[in-house]
């Protein structure tokens, strides 16, 4: 089987939404490494579907809030895979609560997680992205966006990313480096499975298409800007949300 000509990374790629990035991306002909916490059972289970499908797949045990293993990943999966040319930041963790009883430790385990690791593998990767043209796609929130009650660690790591991706983007344009964000809302993964059935309906209700969005959509959005079509397309952040924001 010949290597496909182009590799991306997905951070937190096991599952929900990065396990959809993960299939989407190697259907478009990516080869892609992928990052996983913890749980390897599942990141062996997804590489080796892809395979089972023709594609190329592979996955590391990294914290994303760990640097020097962001090196260590990135030039493991350079050597294995080929020259990386598109990064999607999509690890993330919640840990909600309200803000009067949020401990420090909960408020920075989500910044360091879903802020810092956006840093972390950006600024590993940033310069080889610049001699390639690559693109970066940062997965953010509706709650980066507009406030959650009851998430003020998540909206402000996620927010954060809005920040971090606009700013990039005017710094390495002129590079052929294009930075975008999707700002997803209520998706169907595990995640939202394990809020309460009652809470969930009552957070349906408020958004206008009365339903959570798809993992696989999200995961097409991403292709979309990593490609081509989108190549005038630089730090933009793309709702995708039902409506809600």
């Amino acid at each position: 089987m010949s290597t496909p000509a182009k590799v991306a990374l997905v951070t937190g790629g096991s599952r929900g939404i990065g396990k959809a990035m993960v299939e989407e991306f190697c259907g478009a002909g990516y080869a892609v490494a992928f990052t996983y916490s913890s749980n390897r059972e599942a990141a062996d289970a997804l590489v080796e579907c892809m395979r089972s499908q023709g594609r190329t797949a592979a996955a590391w045990q990294a914290d994303v809030r760990d640097f020097a293993r962001a090196k260590e990943v990135v030039a493991e999966a350079q050597k294995e895979l080929g020259e990386i040319v598109v990064l999607v930041n999509n690890a993330g963790i919640k840990r909600d609560g309200s803000f009067a009883a949020m401990t420090p430790e909960a408020w920075g385990e989500v910044i360091d997680t879903n802020l810092n690791g956006v840093f972390n593998y950006t600024r590993v990767l940033i310069k080889d992205l610049m001699l390639r043209s690559g693109a970066v796609i940062n997965v953010t929130s509706v709650s980066g966006r507009q406030g959650m009650a009851g998430q003020t660690n998540y909206s402000a790591s996620k927010a954060g990313i809005i920040g971090f991706t606009r700013s990039l983007a005017k710094e390495v344009a002129r590079f052929g480096v294009r930075v975008n964000a999707i700002a997803p809302g209520f998706i169907d993964t595990d995640m939202t499975a394990a809020i309460d059935e009652n809470v969930r309906k009552k957070l349906y209700a408020g958004i206008p298409m009365g339903k959570p969005g798809n993992a696989r959509d999200v995961a097409r959005l991403a292709v979309y800007l990593a490609g081509d079509a989108a190549g005038y397309v630089t730090g933009q952040v793309w709702a995708m949300d039902g409506g809600l924001s």
